[in-house]
């Protein structure tokens, strides 16, 4: 992790003191931006097939961030413990409501407010939107909270609208697309924490107002940004109905999405709308035909093994509906789980949308913000273990937590982007080989037997289930529990589920698409570090490898069970622009060996 090597003058804090007046603590100066998108074809994106394409007609593969906490904050991201309320001890401080509490409990409700209104300005800015920009990525998914842009009546609050407006703004003048996500839909569509359900329960599906203020949103929201070539798609309703209400509500969410369906298209015919499906947008069963000719299914994934296996549900669901897919949410894990997992939905075609940009203290976002000291006295106090702060005290902290938010302020984690994107310097875990088939990401020998990744002198394969199998690529696991999950998020899980390894005998090959990045570039030539055993485990065996980008041979040698190498240039028409794609083959040519993993500088 890195300190952020730029500061926006104009989101610089002031060093006011924090112990003065709620008012005079936070300025708010967001304002709807304007002028045309930068750098894209005229026209908003839309359905071809099973692709999404641009204003010209061609292929719109989305690579995002999804802008987490900001309209709808949630306690994980905030590192406020979870507590059962039946426990009698702790404070709730898991929805936005919880949170909205807790801070007005610690500081009254005017300097509650002021903190709001600071958090907001903040906590998302031009500079983030800039920064996401830089950094390759096409799209924002923006969640949004119904309580921020509408009152329980259905008058809409235009503070709350100007903030969305103020994102696709900054995303317009930047050059990014923006999806816009209805994550907290009125009266909850989860009953869950993540919806803000008043009363944890889904009761859009129960109360026919909430029902009627959920149309009424969507209209208003399509009215306003009909023709608007920045935004690309309505998603319409985030992770609807966990399976507990899904076999009660399952007709009524889908007569919910036709009637979201007629009430956008009656605004706005060209935008892309997106569906999810329920239990947390895993339960793709609900879509057995096309509602709409400009739709998009929608899916997210999480902590699950990732290979084509784990993801046959959606890729069947599209090639029998032929709808474009698009997985909306996904994170939340290692560098080693998100290259591998988001090189899957590249290599089928499928744009990807990464949970989250920033979060506190969380090494698994880009942008990290480092809470104030005093933050871990509000964290014992929601857990039930400490005191509740003194009122000026709680201040002074949530003052200098708004300062940490700021872009600026946060650590840098450019291993998340790397993996995410793919792009040097990043390593790769060896089962992280493309999925473009054989022949050209892998090449392996006959097998031994007809059971799923039984290999001439093969372990078993790893667990769960067998990993990769139907590759004919051998994924071994070394050591570990049995149950443990090697793609978990905790990094205490992964190490007890052991290692995975790429068994690779003589003629086989594993190859990886990774983009060159701006230093790889500029060096000109491009390093190559593999970490390998023999396959027995034991002793330096008679090994040998060829590894090569683009076809051209990369020259190296042994150091140990390491093999390093690097080309004296880059091969002609590698040294593209950022985001341009490579491929480095890694092959066997002597005995059997172990590859876990391929550093690429």
């Amino acid at each position: 992790m890195t300190p952020l090597d730029h500061t926006d003058p104009q989101t610089e804090s002031t060093s006011a003191s924090p112990r003065t007046s709620a008012a005079s603590a936070f300025t708010t100066t967001v304002s709807r931006a304007g002028g045309p998108p930068a750098g894209r074809p005229a026209g908003v994106v839309r359905r071809n097939g099973t692709q999404v394409v641009d204003g010209a007609g061609e292929r719109a593969l989305f690579r995002g961030v999804g802008i987490g906490t900001w309209l709808l904050p949630e306690g994980y991201m905030w590192r406020l413990p979870h507590v059962d309320p039946a426990a009698g001890s702790g404070v709730p401080a898991q929805s936005p409501r919880e949170i909205e509490a807790l801070v007005a409990r610690l500081v009254g409700d005017e300097r509650a407010a002021a903190f709001w209104a600071g958090f907001r300005e903040a906590f998302f800015t031009r500079s983030d939107v800039d920064r996401i920009a830089a950094e390759g990525f096409d799209h924002v998914r923006l969640p949004i909270n119904a309580r921020v842009v509408m009152d329980d009546d259905g008058t809409f609050l235009e503070e709350g609208l100007a903030l969305v407006d103020a994102c696709v703004g900054w995303c317009r003048e930047a050059g990014l697309h923006v999806v816009l996500d209805l994550h907290g839909a009125p009266g909850g569509q989860t009953g869950t924490n993540i919806d803000d359900s008043p009363r944890g329960r889904p009761e859009l599906f129960t109360d026919e107002r909430y029902r009627a203020l959920t149309v009424r949103l969507w209209t208003e929201i399509a009215r306003r940004y009909a023709g608007d070539e920045t935004v690309a798609a309505y998603d319409l309703l985030n992770e609807p109905l966990p399976d507990e209400h899904a076999v009660r509500h399952r007709d009524d969410l889908v007569a919910l999405y036709r009637d979201l369906t007629a009430a956008v298209r009656a605004v706005d015919p060209d935008h892309l709308i997106m569906y999810e499906g329920t239990h947390w947008a895993s339960d793709v069963s609900i879509f057995t035909e096309v509602w709409d000719e400009r739709s998009v299914i929608q899916f997210h994934r999480y902590w699950a093994a990732p290979d084509l296996d784990g993801i046959a549900t959606f890729l069947e669901v599209r090639d029998r509906l032929g709808l474009p897919l698009y997985m909306g949410e996904g994170g939340e894990n290692a560098p080693s789980w998100l290259a591998t997992a988001f090189g899957l939905y590249e290599g089928q075609g499928i744009g990807w949308n990464f949970w989250t940009w920033k979060k506190l203290d969380n090494p698994h976002s880009p942008a990290v913000v480092v809470p104030p000291a005093g933050w871990a006295d509000v964290q014992a106090f929601v857990a039930g273990t400490g005191p509740q702060p003194a009122p000026e005290d709680a201040w002074e902290t949530l003052v200098a937590l708004v300062d940490a938010m700021r872009l600026e302020r946060c650590e840098w984690h450019p291993e998340v982007v790397a993996a995410l994107l793919r792009r040097t310097p990043v390593e790769l875990p060896a089962y992280a080989y493309g999925t473009h088939g054989e022949g050209v990401s892998w090449e392996t020998s006959a097998r031994s037997s007809d059971a799923p990744g039984a290999r001439a002198g093969g372990a078993p394969p790893a667990a769960p289930g067998s990993f990769r199998a139907d590759d004919g690529v051998t994924v071994e696991r070394h050591g570990g529990e049995e149950g443990a999950n090697p793609f978990a998020a905790d990094p205490a899980e992964r190490a007890r589920a052991g290692r995975l390894w790429v068994l690779l005998q003589d003629g086989d090959s594993v190859a990886y698409d990774v983009s060159l990045g701006e230093a790889t570039l500029a060096a000109g030539r491009l390093a190559v570090t593999l970490d390998v055993c023999p396959a027995d485990g034991v002793g330096a065996a008679d090994r040998a490898v060829q590894v090569s980008i683009d076809g051209v041979e990369v020259p190296g040698g042994w150091s140990g069970d390491t093999w390093s190498g690097a080309t004296r240039a880059l091969p002609q028409g590698t040294a593209t622009p950022v985001g341009g794609q490579s491929r480095v083959t890694v092959r066997c040519v002597g005995d059997d060996l172990r590859l876990g993993a391929v550093t690429l500088t």
